[in-house]
């Protein structure tokens, strides 16, 4: 597939492919040019374990994480290490998008659909980033910045790549990483799989053909309130030839059942993978582009009522309108099952109060800002199960046929939704 972004990553790459010329006139590179007594975030803590290690293994991935660390010792500039980071970055992403679609060698027996080997590879790529001691002066802005671009190229968010005109539907599609880590290291998240799954596929519906583009996002507070989501999505909301037709941000959310959510709320709890708490309403940064006050809640426009009553698979899904809020003048919360009241301030949107709600708080809320009429909201995919005898292994036929069957549904779903466009 070719993107938009090529001519950026050739010039990238002639300038990574240029840094041995200067390399070989230095001293010998050291063998080893990394701190491993540094600290390193929770989420690169886990790294060490047995699941991690396998899942890397199994799909060939664990190669990545010593191939970056190899080529960082060698590189000598701040600018050098950006372009290194830029490109790996993508040739990451670009990889995990091949293996879940078939095309390449696989690896390894982990099943091609798996998401966990891009985000445990990730993780590989900013340990070393963070751990990392050059032969020459980086300081902390620099090395943050680096993990930055690692982080932007190897989730997707800058190789979004939406055709022009008007032969051609227009849908952005978003996943999590694998979350709740603390209580089974194995697990996988479906909306991750999906985003992998669909990334630069086409969906033919009674409305004309579809190009879908997709992105993954962290469980990550710190990254949502620094405006990764409406740094990520605001150039495809912007008007012009290539503004999205059709949105919809995804996660794994109940047993059993999709959800369409109706309202997303203005407020976040709970701790993500790098055990960090929250309990505040949703922060948006300087510079973005919002709606002033900022709203309690906003609704989806996605067509609720025609994913509901379609046939788009097994499991059934639900138009869910429920919200959490302190009604005007009270102060205690109570949960309304027909969405909020006048005046009311939100504790929960139909799909709770974690990143899940808040990345479709953000996107709905950055939709309204640039008044883009366009449908957008988020979908909550069933939760992702292991089969109850498998205690301890990192995959199993019923899980993959769970993952499967989740990501062929929500296919149909979109497919849903993109038909109603005029």
């Amino acid at each position: 597939m070719i993107r938009r972004t090529l001519t950026g990553a050739l010039a990238v790459g002639a300038l990574l492919a240029a840094a041995p010329l200067a390399v070989a006139a230095e001293a010998a590179t050291p063998a080893n040019c990394f701190d491993r007594a540094a600290p390193i975030p929770v989420e690169e803590q886990r790294l060490t374990q047995a699941v991690p290690q396998e899942v890397l293994a199994r799909s060939g991935f664990d190669r990545r994480g010593p191939a970056f660390e190899k080529s960082l010792c060698r590189t000598r500039s701040v600018r050098a290490a950006k372009a290194l980071a830029q490109v790996q970055g993508r040739q990451l992403w670009r990889a995990a998008v091949d293996r879940v679609q078939g095309r390449g060698p696989a690896g390894g027996d982990l099943s091609r659909g798996d998401d966990r080997p891009l985000y445990w590879a990730r993780l590989q790529l900013t340990r070393a980033l963070h751990q990392w001691q050059p032969g020459f002066t980086l300081s902390a802005a620099d090395r943050k910045a680096l993990v930055d671009v690692l982080e932007t190229g190897s989730r997707g968010q800058d190789s979004i790549d939406l055709p022009a005109g008007e032969r051609v539907k227009r849908v952005v599609l978003t996943g999590f990483d694998p979350f709740q880590l603390d209580g089974d290291i194995r697990r996988t998240n479906p909306s991750g799989a999906t985003a992998l799954a669909l990334d630069g596929t086409y969906i033919t519906t009674p409305a004309g053909r579809a190009r879908v583009e997709t992105a993954m996002f962290p469980v990550l507070w710190t990254p949502f309130e620094a405006g990764m989501v409406e740094r990520t999505l605001l150039p495809h909301f912007t008007s012009g030839r290539r503004q999205v037709d059709l949105f919809t941000t995804v996660s794994q959310g109940r047993a059993g059942q999709f959800d369409i959510e109706r309202y997303n709320g203005r407020w976040h709890t709970g701790l993500d993978n790098n055990r960090e708490n929250r309990a505040a309403g949703i922060p948006i940064p300087a510079g973005v582009p919002t709606v002033t006050p900022q709203p309690e809640f906003v609704p989806t426009t996605l067509p609720y009522q025609e994913i509901t009553a379609a046939n788009t698979g097994q499991f059934p899904v639900y138009d869910r309108t429920a919200v959490t809020e302190i009604p005007a003048g009270q102060t205690e919360p109570v949960t309304r099952p027909d969405g909020p009241t006048p005046g009311s301030v939100a504790r929960a949107g139909g799909g709770g109060s974690y990143l899940s709600n808040e990345i479709a708080y953000r996107a709905t809320l950055l939709r309204d800002a640039v008044k883009a009429q366009v449908p957008g909201g988020h979908v909550h995919t069933p939760v992702l199960f292991f089969d109850p005898n498998n205690k301890d292994k990192v995959s199993d036929p019923v899980l993959e046929k769970n993952r499967t069957d989740i990501v062929t549904q929500t296919r149909e779903i979109l497919k849903v939704a993109v038909g109603t466009l005029d």
